[in-house]
């Protein structure tokens, strides 16, 4: 890997599936019954900083966990609280940081290229980890989509396990930065993707993308080996995008009927938070074929990977 992990295209489909075995080989270790105490020695002696200056739990509380388990020492940064809220810039941050002997730094911030801008500014020696900037992309995410497709889909020690699956995401791909990761992954790892919303929730340009678009959701359902429903970001938006939640979730929203068109291998996702009875009925969220609450778990994994990968490594 390189020494940072900005955007999906900083990894080639090789190094992909690497992250993803290396993942599936951590999960086993840590799962082992015969372990009194569920840790590895890897990274001891390091420092993971989790630079969050947007809200965040499933994120922040998994790099924590995959820091701690592979023995890191963990400092959480939140902007709310800190000197962020009295004019400190990011620059005045990573110098802070750089001061403290950050090894790595995970970083969640609202302004897309923030993190590029962090790793190659010059203001820190440290490994930087995209946790997610504005709406640009999120690549540990779709790293640990693409895990969870694996296991379900196929042996997860088959680097070709996604090739010829189809996958639909569905719902705000305007202001998902989810989404752009996971076409970009998914199409290096051989899945064909659909990306199904109204025609106002998906950004200009979206046809140069490597998938397929459609507003029709009803259409693609059936042929559709996972389904991931996005959360709709109203935080993002400064307009009206479609004419109400009611219409939204009629003609984008996964419920019982539509479920039950999914063919019965098919998985249910959905990267949380969710918006229950919007995106999402309560039916289909907690089906036996949804893998959210599954996703937790396996974020940890992932997480370890990048970090093991990107510090552990490299010693």
């Amino acid at each position: 890997m390189n020494r940072h992990l900005l955007s999906i295209d900083d990894l080639s489909r090789d190094e992909a599936t690497h992250v993803l075995d290396t993942a599936a080989e951590l999960a086993h270790l840590l799962d082992d019954t015969d372990r009194a105490v569920r840790k590895l020695p890897t990274l001891r002696g390091r420092t993971v900083v989790n630079l969050f200056f947007e809200d965040s739990t499933r994120t922040r509380i998994s790099f924590e966990a995959a820091a701690k388990r592979l023995s890191a020492d963990v400092i959480n940064f939140s902007a709310k609280g800190s000197s962020v809220s009295k004019g400190e810039s990011l620059k005045d941050t990573a110098l802070t940081l750089e001061a403290m002997g950050a090894d790595a730094v995970v970083v969640r911030h609202p302004a897309s290229g923030a993190p590029h801008r962090l790793a190659y500014s010059g203001w820190t020696r440290s490994s930087v980890v995209n946790a997610g900037d504005g709406t640009h992309e999120h690549p540990t995410q779709a790293l640990l989509d693409a895990f969870t497709m694996r296991r379900h889909l196929g042996p997860p020690d088959r680097p070709g396990a996604l090739d010829g699956r189809r996958v639909a995401i569905v719902g705000d791909i305007l202001h998902s930065r989810v989404a752009r990761s996971n076409v970009l992954l998914l199409d290096k790892l051989g899945a064909a993707v659909t990306l199904v919303a109204p025609p106002t929730l998906l950004p200009v340009g979206v046809g140069s993308w490597p998938c397929q678009t459609s507003y029709d959701l009803d259409a693609v359902l059936p042929a559709c080996d996972v389904v991931m429903m996005l959360r709709v970001q109203r935080e993002r938006m400064n307009a009206a995008y479609f004419p109400s939640a009611r219409e939204y979730s009629r003609r984008y929203g996964l419920d019982a009927p539509r479920l039950g068109m999914l063919a019965e291998h098919a998985l249910v996702m959905h990267p949380g938070p969710m918006n229950r009875g919007l995106e999402i009925s309560a039916v289909a969220a907690d089906s036996p074929r949804s893998t959210i609450v599954e996703q937790v778990a396996n974020g940890v994994s992932v997480r370890m990977a990048v970090l093991y990968l990107l510090l552990g490594g490299a010693q």
